[in-house]
């Protein structure tokens, strides 16, 4: 099986070299929006206590329903947009964006800082993360 791949990646090292490019790239992007601008699960905690943020949760109206974070406020990504006057009288706190994995919520953050909201920050690992570290939920 070994000798199989070697003679592939021998007869094909233009199509090999290519992969490796491509995965390395790819890790690197990944590395790099998985260090910028985003809180961990204790650092949220620490902001929503000592500076009293405000946790925006991006997830649909269903999943925000069947669980989320005490005192968050929805507003679903895609209407964004036309909601972001609910947003106005938290401008100068901390706005804490919660998606379902944390893979989304960039593009959130990027539209609130365009918008002037200058505190705006991801959760890594986005609800998810907040439950596998047995943070509580609400569930209304």
């Amino acid at each position: 099986m070994i000798d199989q791949l070697l003679e592939f990646a021998q007869n094909h090292l233009f199509l090999v070299g290519a992969f490796v490019v491509v995965l390395l790239a790819w890790l690197s992007f990944e590395a790099r929006r998985s260090a910028s601008g985003g809180v961990s699960c204790g650092e949220a905690t620490g902001l929503i206590n000592r500076d009293d943020a405000v946790v925006l949760d991006v997830r649909e109206a269903k999943e925000f329903k069947a669980g989320h974070i005490a005192g968050a406020v929805n507003i679903p990504a895609d209407k964004l947009d036309s909601s972001m006057n609910r947003l106005e009288k938290h401008r100068d706190k901390p706005i804490i964006v919660v998606d379902k994995m944390g893979q989304h919520s960039g593009g959130v953050v990027t539209k609130l800082h365009k918008a002037g909201f200058d505190g705006a920050r991801r959760l890594k690992g986005g609800h998810s993360q907040w439950q596998a570290d047995g943070l509580p939920v609400v569930t209304r």
